[in-house]
């Protein structure tokens, strides 16, 4: 029986980078909070990465409605080109992120603290990989 592994999904934004965190044995990806996005950013989540064991790191890939790039595709790979130079065993690998928040959004409802969406479309991103790579 392969090892478990622990994973991270990011929602990566402007402003905040929501959270969420599963494995490979329950397979069911839960929202964990969200990150500010600032000076400390990487710190943070390298501290979330170690804390955790995470073997895998799932960030959400936006693109447009046509499957395009857009600007915050190139800044989510920038993010993530600074996330990968830190020395941690882990893997970054990308997850479609299309529609994720539209989805938490509709989940959620009404929320005041726009964290709880990204914490959300971070879960949704994490569980799309979770079923793609481990099936139910």
């Amino acid at each position: 029986m392969p090892a478990r592994k622990t994973f991270l999904g990011l929602d990566v934004g402007d402003r905040r980078i929501g959270l969420a965190l599963g494995d490979s044995e329950v397979k069911i990806a839960v929202p964990f909070g969200y990150v500010e996005r600032g000076p400390e950013t990487i710190q943070k989540l390298t501290e979330i990465i170690l804390q955790h064991r995470v073997s895998v790191v799932v960030v959400g890939y936006p693109r447009n409605q046509s499957g395009e790039a857009t600007k915050q595709t190139e800044a989510t790979e920038l993010f993530v080109q600074e996330l990968s130079e830190v020395d941690v065993d882990a893997k970054i690998v990308f997850q479609d992120e299309s529609l994720t928040s539209v989805e938490a959004e509709r989940r959620l409802g009404r929320v005041k603290d726009k964290g709880e969406i990204d914490a959300e479309a971070a879960s949704i991103i994490l569980q799309d990989y979770l079923e793609e790579k481990y099936g139910y």
